[in-house]
């Protein structure tokens, strides 16, 4: 079994930055691959970004060149930074984890965290 806790989060004004970041444990970290997604009010959950045991990263076209997905293997987390947020950015942002390979789809996923809100404002 693997948990994921997200923190991070909160408010900021469109233009500004922000971090989110996912500790995982229960499982090696090297094994699992690491997606966030995000789930705006009255929308689908969407991805976001995903990356790989290698680094290999993917990013969805809507936040492509403002953020960054990266891991710590000493600290066991997938950290996103978000830069120049836009307030179609806000939404609760979930991480998700699978052993093997990963996804873009949701549904691939079998480890979700509990979500934290982001919160852009005009």
């Amino acid at each position: 079994q693997v948990q994921l806790v997200e923190s991070g989060g909160g408010s900021v004004q469109a233009g500004g930055s922000l971090r989110v970041s996912c500790a995982a444990s229960g499982r090696p970290f090297g094994a699992l691959y690491v997606a966030w997604f995000r789930q705006a009010p009255e929308k689908e959950r969407e991805f976001v970004a995903r990356i790989n045991s290698g680094g290999m990263t993917y990013y969805a076209d809507s936040v492509k060149g403002r953020f960054t997905i990266s891991r710590s293997s000493a600290e066991s987390t997938v950290s996103l930074n978000m830069d120049r947020v836009k307030p179609e950015d806000t939404g609760v942002y979930y991480c998700a984890a699978q052993e093997g390979w990963g996804s873009a789809d949701a549904s691939h996923y079998h480890y979700w965290g509990q979500g934290t809100q982001v919160t852009v404002s005009s």
